[in-house]
């Protein structure tokens, strides 16, 4: 790739895609020895602007002629024991294709909105992301969608229930990455229609009133879905990273840090101070052209309790020792708690359990426990890939079953609701 320029050295001015919808377009970004990088044009929205080279094209703000490399649409085997590389749609390629009409698009602003309400504490509704563990069928996430969705009418004056729509699985070493990685589950690894079949079963839940929620692993895959979301998770394994909260300072929607895997909550400390900041990071247009993001910050950012190797941290106690930490570094202190992973043993049968202490506690009036978190499928337990699966059963985490499912958060309305 070549560049010719007209600019004294120092200068650099960098010609800006301007086919980008709102809120992305078109805003410059120019670099000088004596100015920092500012955009050109204010957007009221906080969501990321993207600010990249043309190839092939020079308008006429820019001074630097980018041509594009001959790649092939094919896989391209590179040499040595370099990695293969196959193309991907764009995510405004995506979002064309599988897009939001305005009712849907209205829809996602009011429930960010009414999560948002929740996090500042003007709606005393609990805040409670519930669904499967992983996505794996989209039959029987339909199947459980409706059954959700059925149950947050009914439950609506005292929660707010969110659909967990993960569709990538964070893994310790290895395994299956989830729906948006390997859709037919046997390692072919077909990503292209597995980011189409997870945004048409999000779409699909959107159209059943659900709001959506989703874990957040691979920044790149962020773009596909981000119109669909209220709420993002960034996990144990991701919360300390750069990356990772450089993109959550973007996302125009509330976001839960997990504490660290060690149980320290430090790290979605520093997290939740970092995504509030502005940032200029690298990133990909919705093109997938290489791209200067820069991001306005994310003020609607939240700690989930999720326990850790020394053991859980929803009890009293512990919640007691967050607040006092989030309280001293200046942070809102904003607690959600997963009722799962180290917080019950990963034994989906004592999620309940979890569930009720919090509850209880937030009926003390402990104000600061926002919401809680439910992995939950419509049967209980988890089972192996390969062979016949079972329909409704988790391939990843145990989950709790619709019966328990539906009958621990009634339970809890009508605490709520007679407190």
């Amino acid at each position: 790739m070549t560049a010719t320029t007209s600019t004294s050295p120092g200068d650099l001015a960098i010609s800006v895609r301007d086919s980008l919808p709102p809120p992305f377009g078109h805003c410059q970004v120019a670099t000088t020895n004596a100015r920092p990088i500012r955009p050109f044009v204010e957007h009221p929205s906080r969501s990321a602007r993207y600010c990249t080279a043309s190839p092939g094209s020079q308008n006429m703000n820019s001074s630097v002629v980018v041509k594009p490399s001959d790649l092939s649409s094919h896989a391209v085997a590179l040499a040595d024991n370099s990695p293969a590389s196959k193309r991907l749609p764009g995510t405004l390629e995506l979002k064309m294709r599988l897009p939001l009409n305005a009712a849907l698009t209205e829809q996602v602003a009011a429930h960010r909105r009414a999560v948002r309400a929740i996090l500042e504490g003007e709606d005393s509704r609990l805040l409670v992301i519930v669904g499967p563990c992983s996505i794996h069928d989209p039959q029987s996430a339909r199947e459980y969608a409706e059954r959700l969705a059925g149950l947050a009418a009914q439950v609506s004056d005292q929660m707010l229930l969110v659909m967990r729509a993960y569709v990538e699985k964070p893994r310790t070493t290895v395994g299956w990455k989830g729906l948006a990685y390997d859709p037919h589950l046997d390692g072919s690894d077909d990503m292209a229609e597995g980011l189409a079949l997870s945004r048409q079963l999000m779409r699909d839940m959107l159209e059943m009133g659900l709001p959506i929620a989703t874990e957040i692993l691979q920044p790149m895959a962020a773009g596909y879905f981000d119109d669909l979301l209220s709420w993002v998770a960034i996990g144990a394994r991701t919360t300390e990273s750069q990356i990772h909260r450089e993109m959550a300072s973007g996302l125009p929607m509330a976001v839960g840090f997990k504490n660290g895997t060690d149980g320290g909550v430090a790290v979605a400390s520093d997290a939740m101070r970092s995504a509030a900041h502005p940032h200029r990071h690298f990133g990909m247009d919705g093109h997938g052209h290489p791209a200067i993001i820069q991001t306005q910050g994310n003020p609607d950012t939240h700690i989930v309790l999720r326990g850790g190797h020394s053991g859980p941290n929803y009890d009293g106690q512990s919640v007691a020792r967050v607040q006092a930490s989030l309280t001293k570094n200046n942070i809102a202190s904003r607690i959600m708690v997963d009722c799962s992973h180290a917080n019950s043993g990963k034994d989906p049968s004592r999620q309940p359990h979890v569930f009720n202490d919090v509850l209880e506690q937030h009926l003390a009036g402990n104000t600061s426990l926002i919401g809680m978190m439910i992995e939950s499928h419509l049967f209980d337990g988890c089972q192996a890939l390969g062979g016949t699966l079972q329909y409704g059963v988790s391939v990843t985490d145990g989950c709790l079953g619709w019966e328990g499912t539906e009958q621990l958060l009634r339970r809890a309305v009508d605490r709520l609701r007679y407190r």
